[in-house]
C-alpha cells in the first residue's frame, strides 16, 4: 500500500472534499495520506474517515497545507481561487502533483498558477468529468464545420450554491467554439444581455447561466442557423464523476514531467 500514490484533499470538509476523501479511501491506486481546512473550521483536529462516517484512516484533518503535502505524491484542491493560488504554491515546492477544479480563476490567478507548474505537475480543468471532455471536443469541431451563419449560445445550470458565473465548464465550450472558428474568445464572449442590446452580434460567442435547486450541472452549446439548430448536450447527475476525474488525473500526473496539463490530456482525446 505504501507504494501508491499519497493523496491530500484540500476543502476536506465540503461536498467535493468529502466525496473525494470516500473515493481515495475506496481506491485500490492511491492511499488517503491528507486532509486541509481552513484555520478554524470544525473538522480541524479529526479524523477524516470518521467524519464522513466512515472507520477512522489515522488521516487528521490539518490547516497546515505545507506539512500535509510534504508528505504527498498529488493534492486534489476543488476550493476557492485565493486558496487554490496558495496550495499551487506549497504542492511545487512540496514537488506533488496538484489537480485543480476550482473554478472562477482570473487572468492574475492563472499566471501564478503557471509559475508554479514550472515546478511542478498541474492538471487544470473547468471539469473533469470524461463526458464533458468529449462535448469540448465536438464543440470545437463542429464551430469549425459549421462556419460564422450559426450563431452560437451556451447555457450552463448549476445548483443554487455555486458562486461563480458563466460556470468553468462553460467557459471551457466557450473556448473551444472560439478555436474552432478562430476567434479570440475575450473579445468576442458575451456574458449577458439586458435592457435594449441591439441585434446579435456576428461571430459572438453568448453565455446564460441558470441557477436553482440542487442541479448538479448541465450545459448546453447551441448552434442556430437559418431554418435549423444543432445542440450539444451534457447532463451531470451525480457529483462522482467529477471527483472519478479528479483521482485518475492525479495518478496519470505521477509519470509527467513538470507543467500545465488539462483533462484532455489525461484521457489522450
Amino acid at each position: 500500500m505504501t507504494d501508491l500514490p499519497g493523496i491530500v484533499i484540500t476543502g476536506a470538509s465540503g461536498r467535493m472534499g468529502r466525496m473525494l476523501i470516500r473515493l481515495v479511501m475506496e481506491s485500490s491506486e492511491a492511499r488517503l495520506v491528507g486532509a486541509v481546512e481552513r484555520t478554524g473550521n470544525d473538522w480541524i483536529g479529526r479524523d477524516a474517515g470518521a467524519l464522513i462516517g466512515e472507520p477512522d484512516t489515522g488521516v487528521i484533518v490539518t490547516d497546515n497545507a505545507l506539512e500535509a503535502f510534504a508528505k504527498a505524491q498529488a493534492v486534489i484542491d476543488f476550493t476557492s481561487p485565493a486558496a487554490t493560488v496558495e496550495f499551487a504554491a506549497l504542492a511545487a515546492q512540496a514537488r506533488a502533483v496538484h489537480v485543480i477544479g476550482t473554478t472562477g480563476l482570473m487572468s492574475d490567478d492563472l499566471a501564478k498558477i503557471s509559475t508554479a507548474a514550472r515546478h511542478a505537475v498541474i492538471v487544470r480543468a473547468g471539469n473533469m468529468s470524461l463526458g464533458v471532455n468529449l462535448l469540448v471536443q465536438l464543440t470545437k469541431k463542429v464551430a469549425a464545420a459549421l462556419g460564422p451563419d450559426f450563431d452560437i449560445e451556451v447555457i450552463e445550470a448549476h445548483h443554487k450554491h455555486k458562486v461563480d458565473a458563466p460556470s468553468g465548464t462553460a467557459l471551457m465550450l466557450g473556448e473551444a467554439a472560439a478555436e474552432g472558428r478562430g476567434l479570440n474568445h475575450a473579445e468576442v464572449a458575451v456574458r449577458g444581455r439586458d435592457g435594449i442590446t441591439g441585434a446579435r452580434e456576428p461571430n459572438t460567442i453568448g453565455y446564460s447561466a441558470i441557477r436553482g435547486g440542487d442541479i448538479v450541472g448541465e450545459h448546453d452549446v447551441l448552434f442556430a442557423g437559418e431554418g435549423e439548430r444543432i445542440v450539444l448536450r451534457h447532463i451531470a447527475t451525480d457529483r462522482r464523476i467529477f471527483a472519478r476525474g479528479a483521482l485518475r488525473a492525479a495518478i496519470w500526473g505521477q509519470s509527467m514531467h513538470p507543467g500545465e496539463y488539462d483533462m484532455v490530456d489525461v484521457l489522450g482525446i
